[in-house]
């Protein structure tokens, strides 16, 4: 995918795309590059490569939610910073935190933010169950991108998000992810209000969005402790 291509197909998702945004873009793909070969970020390294299945990728978000309706978002196990960065770029108005376990990823995404002189960012280092017990109904919408199982994220998420709120997870396929994720939804008190599947553009693969929405307060005692969730998912 080009950079005009990526224009193109941001416009079709009502993203409103300026110079100055494309200009950070293509910062963020030279530091993603660069940090590349100095820690693990990401197998995918071309630029045409990049521009489809991390940013596009990361703002297909907007085929399911207006993100220009809400102000907080958290973005957990946030990696290389999809869709995090890429979608505080594209909504610059938006307060978001990025979670990850790993401190190289965190220092990556914290030299990206200053590069880039982004704004109402932050990039914790902490495993999510910690972070999100500190951060009960905080956020008004929660991400997660191909990080775990949807049950264990919902577990994650759920406690972080405000009431009437919602999470949105984006994957390749979900469909057995969903059927098991039943029980998970009843015990946080959440449900399924949509789900988007469609084809990655140029590559015709697979990609599905479900937004939850949050009806009340989770219990109390979740997320469990760390390691729990991943353990013994809510199923």
């Amino acid at each position: 995918m080009t950079e005009q291509e990526l224009v193109t197909k941001l416009k079709e998702l009502n993203i409103d795309i300026t110079q100055e945004k494309l200009d950070q873009l293509n910062r963020y793909y030279e530091l993603l590059i660069e940090w590349n070969q100095k820690i693990n970020l990401t197998s995918i390294t071309k630029k045409e490569d990049v521009y489809l299945k991390h940013f596009y990728d990361s703002a297909t978000i907007a085929k399911i939610i207006n993100l220009n309706e809400y102000k907080t978002l958290c973005d957990i196990g946030s990696g290389a910073g999809f869709p995090g960065i890429v979608l505080k770029i594209l909504y610059p108005n938006l307060k978001i935190t990025l979670v990850d376990s790993l401190n190289k990823r965190i220092i990556f995404l914290n030299k990206v933010i200053e590069e880039l002189d982004l704004k109402n960012i932050e990039a914790i280092h902490t495993r999510v169950e910690e972070y999100a017990k500190k951060n009960i109904e905080k956020y008004e919408i929660v991400t997660a991108r191909a990080v775990a199982h949807l049950s264990i994220l919902l577990e994650y998420g759920l406690p972080m998000l405000k009431n009437n709120y919602y999470f949105i997870a984006m994957k390749g396929n979900l469909e057995v992810e969903i059927k098991e994720s039943s029980k998970a939804l009843e015990i946080l008190n959440s449900k399924i209000e949509k789900i988007e599947e469609f084809k990655l553009p140029l590559e015709n693969s697979n990609r599905t969005l479900i937004k939850i929405k949050k009806i009340k307060s989770c219990p109390k005692k979740y997320p469990r402790k760390a390691g729990l969730p991943a353990k013994e998912p809510l199923k």
